[in-house]
């Protein structure tokens, strides 16, 4: 357990951020804006391809490749939930209801997830952020809150100011805890990956069944959890991560002029205020006896305070 902590706090955006690796279950450069002519052409196919009602619909980010996404309910502000490492949109599938009754909800597949496109060589958190914003500019509603889960949290961090104005809020979920704690070394980002060159499939299913759920956790949901993320293309998923571990949190933090609401487990400590120093605007609620899937595995408990939030997010962009 010791060696987790430490892998966790060094690596919050990394590694652990990652884990709401998932899969389909039952239940280079940074990227710069799209030349008009290009981002014209993207949104006129976006529109032929949107679809009706809850149906997948598809859009193009900036390097051209194709993002599925999905549309649920009605409502303001649009609440866009961004799935983590080695996951996809299935994984909010316990949110949908609690949501859709009062907002306009949106869940997507980054680039190389679920039925998104994979034609991208550069995996990096920034190109990340563009799928969420090539999103949100299919959207009409003028405002918007962003939530992330795990790697999920960092990419929606990173669009926020790319987006701009239009949002209003960001929800984190098991994320944000090495806010204030000094970058990984180089040395200490290719030890951690090493393991996942190595043995992308083996360490993936250790690390979850071992590390990111509480003793006593449903046996069949880290099972399937396990599983399902040791199932993508090692081609994204170590990129994605190598990515991840080298993010500059600390030098994107000062661009979130947003309230920025942390859901977290128990599972590891997080310093409140710590992160406050960086993000001022910055609440913490605590879900006891979950572990890094707490979306999944207390849906209940978890949606009460994701709508807490959400609601705190809109009267404060009211005033």
């Amino acid at each position: 357990m010791k060696g987790f902590q430490m892998v966790y706090r060094a690596a919050l955006f990394g590694l652990l951020l990652l884990a709401c690796g998932c899969g389909h279950h039952d239940g280079g450069k940074a990227p710069t804006a799209a030349a008009p002519a290009v981002q014209a052409a993207a949104d006129a196919r976006s529109a032929s391809d949107a679809g009706p009602g809850e149906g997948p619909r598809l859009t193009l980010s900036p390097d051209e490749v194709h993002i599925e996404y999905r549309v649920y309910g009605h409502g303001e502000p649009a609440v866009i939930l961004v799935h983590g490492w080695a996951c996809d949109e299935n994984y909010w599938h316990a949110q949908l209801d609690a949501l859709k009754a009062n907002y306009t909800v949106v869940t997507l597949n980054l680039a190389g997830h679920g039925a998104s496109g994979a034609n991208r060589t550069d995996w990096s958190i920034a190109n990340y952020a563009q799928d969420v914003a090539a999103v949100a500019r299919q959207l009409p509603n003028p405002q918007l809150v962003l939530v992330g889960h795990s790697m999920g949290a960092a990419v929606v961090l990173a669009a926020t100011p790319v987006i701009g104005e239009r949002v209003i809020g960001v929800v984190a979920v098991e994320a944000l805890r090495s806010v204030g704690e000094p970058p990984l070394t180089q040395r200490e980002i290719d030890r951690r990956v090493a393991p996942f060159e190595a043995d992308f499939v083996g360490a993936t299913r250790n690390l979850v069944s071992s590390s990111l759920f509480e003793p006593g956790a449903d046996p069949t949901l880290v099972q399937k959890v396990a599983y399902n993320m040791s199932l993508r293309p090692a081609a994204v998923t170590v990129p994605s991560l190598r990515s991840l571990l080298s993010m500059d949190l600390a030098g994107l933090l000062p661009a979130i002029r947003v309230p920025v609401y942390a859901i977290n487990s128990d599972l590891l400590p997080t310093d409140a205020a710590r992160i406050r120093r960086s993000l001022p605007d910055f609440h913490l609620d605590v879900l006891a006896h979950t572990g890094h899937f707490l979306m999944l595995e207390d849906p209940a408990r978890f949606n009460a305070l994701l709508l807490q939030d959400l609601s705190a997010i809109t009267r404060h962009a009211a005033h």
